[in-house]
């Protein structure tokens, strides 16, 4: 019993106590009015063997209804599958490909990219977007994201993209991935200048690029793993910073199985402990606390065990209904949530498992530095 109650409290916390992370109420439907004058935007996208999205990516770019000018660099960071050549396509004067070269020692493969773009860019607009060469955009994307910047003086503005929910496996595995990433970071807290919390979405962020400069560039955070928290991070010390959920922004990576779910997050989830085994045991214990105790002591409870253990899972399932109907699906998955939450910490253990084997934060064939 004691157990039943003491997971009913923790999701009385979770509802109630940080920040209301699973309404949802953060995103960009209501945007501010424009400025007088639109500032010119410098667009850097890395893309690594992205040939079957990279030309939607560069055109919802290019189609952007900006009223200020728009500078892109697509970064080929060495692809094999004609990526550069698929931009070049594009055939726009705004556009200039980048031949990416080899990793610099201490950087990981995203933030190389990115820098030999900032290197061939160097950007003197006022504004710089990093978007990733998956990632499509409305015609008013870019609009919506500066009139925000500019009305709230923000240094960084994020948008979390909407991913693909179309699979078997992304209509489990995906609102997921998007109600922890909340729960992890409230929007609530990360948008509020007071608090410690700074969070990103690596797929659309744009920066103010004196702040960005003042606070060093992406060398200050070279060796990040979990590049977009940590920018905010480093960003939110310059001003303020602001990250949403948005309808405009569409992740094109498709998810046909479990098995890209979890590299996606097997790459950065021990990272995010810290590469610490201590923080590792006690996240598995307070998961099991929070998600597997309920439906199994309503199984296997009597009485007030069972009465506390039911409606424990009954306020999980109710918080994850927001992140659902978002995604279009049917509030009843949200009783599946520990069986999701399951493989979540399997695919979290696989992570520190691949540290320790050297092959910590592989992405596309390549492990990230190793720490010291």
């Amino acid at each position: 019993m004691w157990v039943a109650a003491a997971s009913l409290v923790s999701w009385l916390v979770l509802l109630f106590g940080r920040g209301w992370f699973w309404t949802g109420r953060d995103d960009d439907s209501t945007v501010p009015p424009g400025p007088a004058h639109w500032p010119d935007v410098t667009v850097i996208i890395p893309a690594r063997d992205e040939a079957p999205s990279i030309a939607a990516t560069v055109r919802s770019v290019l189609a952007q209804d900006y009223p200020g000018r728009i500078r892109l660099f697509v970064v080929d960071d060495r692809s094999s599958d004609g990526t550069g050549d698929i931009a070049r396509a594009a055939g726009d004067e705004r556009l200039t490909v980048v031949e990416g070269q080899g990793r610099a020692e201490g950087w990981t493969g995203k933030l190389w990219a990115l820098q030999q773009g900032l290197n061939a860019a160097r950007p003197t607009t006022p504004y710089i977007l990093f978007t990733d060469a998956d990632i499509t955009h409305a015609p008013d994307s870019l609009r919506c994201l500066v009139a925000r910047a500019q009305a709230g003086g923000l240094v960084l503005t994020s948008l979390m993209a909407k991913l693909r929910c179309e699979s078997n496996a992304e209509r489990w595995f995906i609102p997921a991935f998007i109600y922890f990433f909340q729960m992890l970071y409230p929007f609530r807290w990360a948008n509020n200048p007071r608090a410690r919390t700074a969070a990103a979405a690596g797929g659309c962020v744009l920066l103010k690029r004196e702040a960005f400069e003042r606070a060093g560039g992406l060398e200050s955070i070279r060796g990040a793993m979990i590049d977009d928290c940590t920018l905010a991070g480093v960003m939110k010390r310059q001003g303020p910073t602001w990250l949403g959920l948005t309808e405009r922004v569409h992740s094109l990576r498709a998810c046909e199985t479990v098995e890209p779910i979890r590299k996606m997050v097997a790459r950065t989830a021990y990272a995010q402990l810290r590469y610490n085994p201590f923080l590792l045991v006690g996240m598995l214990a307070a998961l099991t606390l929070v998600f597997l105790a309920p439906p199994a002591l309503t199984i296997v409870g009597h009485g007030w065990t069972q009465i506390l253990a039911v409606t424990a899972w009954l306020g999980m399932a109710y918080s994850y209904a927001p992140t659902l109907r978002r995604y279009g699906q049917p509030a009843w998955r949200g009783l599946g949530l520990p069986v999701v939450a399951a493989y979540y910490m399997v695919f979290t253990l696989d992570s520190a498992i691949a540290e320790y084997r050297g092959r910590g934060g592989m992405w596309k064939g390549e492990a990230a530095p190793r720490r010291s």
